[in-house]
């Protein structure tokens, strides 16, 4: 293994864990009990957690985009520098 195989396996447990917390962090879609009890959110309950929420999904967007690159990089340097 050389040492751009080690970076690339320590970047890839690096991106993991950031995709494993910032799902852990987004709302969940389901209402759960809130939808049997009747109780709606209010306009500023709805729209306040919005951006926040929004940022969270972007951030997902991204770090999922760069582990199936780094992924690819990773697997690509395997194969061509250990011939």
């Amino acid at each position: 293994m050389g040492a751009m195989e080690i970076i690339g396996g320590i970047l890839l447990i690096i991106t993991c864990v950031l995709i494993v917390v910032l799902v852990s962090m987004q709302e969940s879609k389901s209402d759960g009990l809130s939808a049997m009890t009747g109780a709606s959110d209010s306009y500023l309950g709805k729209n306040g957690g919005r951006t926040f929420d929004a940022m969270l999904k972007r951030f997902t967007k991204y770090a999922a985009i760069a582990f199936f690159a780094l992924t690819v990089i990773v697997n690509a340097i395997a194969v061509f520098f250990n011939k």
